[in-house]
C-alpha cells in the first residue's frame, strides 16, 4: 500500500529496485518456497501484489481484501482473462476475487486460505481494528502462514521531510522493539512461530537502525481441525464480493475437449503433410509407388522418436487419407492432454472426421484440392 506517497521519501537513500517492489518480491519466494494454493492479500489496495501473484503457477484461489471498494474497482479489470487465457488455457484452475470489507470483522469466504499476506496494512488500522485483528486473522482464518510487514519507525530519521509518518493515514508507526513485542505474543495466544527480517537495508555503518520495512513471518505450529473452523464460523457474510473472475483451465471439461480437438487435427495434419508429401516423391511411377512403404520409421525420426507399432502407420486409400488414432495418442502432447486412448476417444467423439470404425482420423485429399 501507499507506494506512490512513500517513494517519494526515500530519493535520498535510493532503494533498488524500488521498495514496494521488494514487499512483493518477497511474498513472490515465499510462495515460490511453500506452494500454498490458496492465497489472500489482506488491504490489496490496487491489486498490485494479486496482479505479480496470478502468475505463480501453484496458486488456485487468490483473494483480495480491502475497506476502500473504489481503489480495488480501479484496477480490478486487470485481474480479468486475457484473449491468451481462452486461447492456450492454463493446466491449472484458478479463481480470483476481491471482497469489500474491515480485517476487523469475520466471514466465511476467508476460510481455507492456505497463506495470508498483510503488506503494509496495520498501520491503517485503528485502535479497535487493530486489538480484533489477530482473532479475526490468527484465530478464525488461521492459515499456514501470515506475512506482516510494517515500516519500521527507526529508520524514519533517515527519510527526508518526512515529519511524522510516512503517509498521512498512518495510526501508528513501531520501532522493532514494538513490532517485535506485539509479534511474539500474538504468535504465543495463537500458536504461531515468527519470524523477523526486512526489505530495504539501512546505509552502511548504520545496520542498527534496521529495514526501512520490517516484516514478520507467522507459522501456524499446529494443523487446524475441521472442527475448530466449524464452530468458529459466521453464520452470515459481512463482506461484499465486488469482483471474480474464474480463469479457463484443463481441468474444465470443456476447455480440455476444445484443446484436444486443436491437437489431434493439427497433429493428424502435420501427419498427412508429410506423408503426401513422401508420396509426391515417387511421382506417377507404379514400380516406385509398390516399394514405397509410409513406415512410421519416417515419421519416428521426424517426431522424437516415437515407438508405434506396426497398425499404427498412416496410409492413403483411394482420396482418403488415415491417420490412426493410436498414431496421433503416441504424441506426447496428445498423451498428456489425455491421459488415457480411451479418454482421447470419448473427447473427439463427433467432434473429429474418423473412419467408420472409429480408429483413425480420415480426410479427403479430392475435397481438400477443391477447396485450394
Amino acid at each position: 500500500m501507499d507506494e506512490n506517497f512513500q517513494e517519494e521519501f526515500t530519493q535520498i537513500i535510493k532503494f533498488e529496485p524500488p521498495l514496494y517492489k521488494q514487499r512483493y518480491q518477497f511474498v513472490k519466494d515465499l510462495v515460490e518456497k511453500y506452494k500454498p494454493k490458496k492465497v489472500a492479500d489482506l488491504g490489496c489496495a490496487d491489486c498490485s501484489l494479486l496482479r505479480m501473484l496470478k502468475f505463480c503457477s501453484c496458486i488456485e484461489v487468490l483473494a483480495g481484501l480491502d475497506i476502500c471498494a473504489n481503489v480495488m474497482k480501479e484496477k480490478m479489470h486487470t485481474l480479468s482473462p486475457l484473449p491468451v487465457d481462452y486461447l492456450q488455457p492454463s493446466e491449472r484452475s484458478l479463481t480470483v476475487s476481491l471482497h469489500h470489507g474491515s480485517v476487523a470483522h469475520k466471514d466465511p469466504c476467508m476460510l481455507g486460505f492456505d497463506l495470508v499476506t498483510c503488506i503494509e496494512l496495520i498501520e491503517h488500522l485503528e485502535e479497535s481494528e487493530l486489538k480484533k485483528f489477530p482473532e479475526v486473522v490468527f484465530g478464525f482464518m488461521a492459515p499456514s502462514i501470515i506475512v506482516i510487514s510494517t515500516p519500521n519507525s527507526e529508520f524514519n530519521p533517515l527519510l527526508p521531510r518526512l515529519m511524522l509518518y510516512r503517509h498521512p493515514d498512518h495510526k501508528f508507526e513501531w520501532s522493532q522493539a514494538q513490532f517485535q513485542s506485539w509479534a511474539l505474543e500474538t504468535a504465543r495466544c495463537y500458536d504461531y512461530s515468527v519470524e523477523f527480517t526486512g526489505v530495504g537495508h539501512p546505509p552502511t555503518g548504520m545496520e542498527k537502525v534496521g529495514f526501512c520495512t520490517q516484516i514478520g513471518v507467522f507459522v501456524r505450529k499446529y494443523p487446524q481441525t475441521g472442527e475448530s473452523v466449524q464452530s468458529e464460523k459466521p453464520t452470515e457474510a459481512v463482506y461484499k464480493t465486488v469482483f471474480k473472475a474464474v480463469y479457463p483451465s484443463l481441468k474444465d471439461e470443456k476447455y480440455l475437449q476444445n484443446a484436444v480437438i486443436s491437437e489431434v487435427i493439427f497433429t493428424a495434419q502435420i501427419i498427412k503433410h508429410r506423408l503426401m508429401s513422401k508420396r509426391e516423391e515417387y511421382g506417377d511411377d507404379p514400380e516406385r509407388k509398390s516399394k514405397f512403404q509410409p513406415s512410421m520409421d519416417y515419421f519416428s525420426d521426424y517426431f522424437g522418436k516415437l515407438v508405434v507399432e506396426k497398425n499404427m502407420e498412416p496410409f492413403v486409400s483411394g482420396n482418403e487419407v488415415y491417420i490412426p488414432l493410436a498414431t496421433v495418442f503416441s504424441f506426447p502432447k496428445v498423451n498428456r492432454l489425455c491421459g488415457t486412448f480411451e479418454n482421447l476417444c470419448k473427447l473427439i467423439a463427433g467432434k473429429v472426421t474418423l473412419n467408420s470404425d472409429g480408429s483413425a482420423v480420415m480426410f479427403n485429399i479430392e475435397h481438400e484440392n477443391e477447396e485450394n
